[in-house]
């Protein structure tokens, strides 16, 4: 599986969003759409998702945490589902004083965990939240979660992703991946543990433009760690940005050979253009089609 993400725009006009899922629509099996990525006020992940679903493109919304209650989420949840929309991602969502509203207050009624287990248990038992029936038409969507494997305590990773998966989550996508020896050894754990038999794995990858952005993610980005090499070789580079499209190529051949891993999330931040070559190079195209 091969799965990539974009972000809805700072307006209302859909247009741009719509040319980037027909621009890489061959390329993946499902699109990803931020739920205001960082705190900024974007257009929602919902309408989104609505738009490049009538390009022909198979959509999963983002829905945080951060900025709604159970009674909100359960309502665009039932909004989402009657729009066609049958992936969804549940994140906790980044801080508000990352964002472009920083004094803004944030929800939290439900943590992810907590928000994967009600929305699982909505669709087996057929009832909301407060455990009050469903009567009529009950979602049934594919639900995923995100993992961050350098996240701190890293110890407790694995036990945070074995609680995703026995809340419900049937997919997970993790953080952008540059140090593949230490997840190499994190996903032997995972192994352990069996998850990938009961999850499907993605793992993110993604394409760093320059040395700047290299610098900025590894001494700025919880949870990113990158190897001293793979920046030096950017630093080095002719064309840096060639450079960062040949090591995501790399990295993508080398994660396709881990244990568990059972597809790709590439993250382009903003360099969708970007995606076709790195997915025909690795080896990813064609995809297959699915009826």
């Amino acid at each position: 599986m091969v799965t990539a993400e974009i972000n809805p725009p700072k307006h209302a006009c859909p247009e741009n969003i719509k040319r980037q899922a027909e621009f890489i629509a061959r390329y993946v099996d499902a699109l990803n759409i931020t739920d205001c990525s960082t705190a900024v006020v974007r257009l929602s992940s919902i309408a989104a998702g609505f738009h490049i679903l009538s390009c022909g493109v198979e959509p999963i919304i983002q829905m945080t945490c951060r900025d709604r209650n159970r009674i909100a989420m359960q309502s665009d949840l039932l909004g989402a589902y009657s729009l066609g929309m049958r992936n969804i991602l549940c994140l906790s969502g980044d801080h508000q004083k990352f964002g472009n509203h920083p004094t803004a207050k944030n929800v939290y009624d439900l943590d992810s965990i907590q928000f994967i287990y009600y929305l699982n248990r909505l669709q087996t038992e057929k009832i909301f939240f407060s455990g009050e029936p469903i009567k009529e038409k009950v979602p049934n969507f594919f639900i995923g979660a995100v993992i961050n494997p350098f996240s701190d305590p890293r110890e407790f990773q694995v036990i945070r992703l074995e609680k995703k998966i026995r809340a419900g989550a049937k997919f997970i996508q993790t953080q952008c991946i540059f140090d593949l020896e230490n997840f190499t050894d994190f996903m032997k754990q995972v192994e352990g543990h069996c998850l990938p038999r009961k999850a499907h794995i993605l793992a993110g990858v993604a394409p760093l433009k320059n040395y700047r952005m290299a610098q900025y993610m590894q001494n700025n980005v919880p949870g990113i760690v990158i190897p001293d090499e793979l920046v030096n070789r950017l630093q080095n580079a002719v064309h840096p940005g060639r450079e960062g499209v040949e090591i995501c190529v790399e990295q993508i051949k080398r994660i396709r050979e881990i244990k568990g891993i059972q597809g790709i999330h590439l993250m382009a931040m903003g360099w969708v253009e970007i995606i076709p070559e790195i997915v025909s190079r690795a080896g990813l195209y064609p995809r297959p089609k699915v009826n």
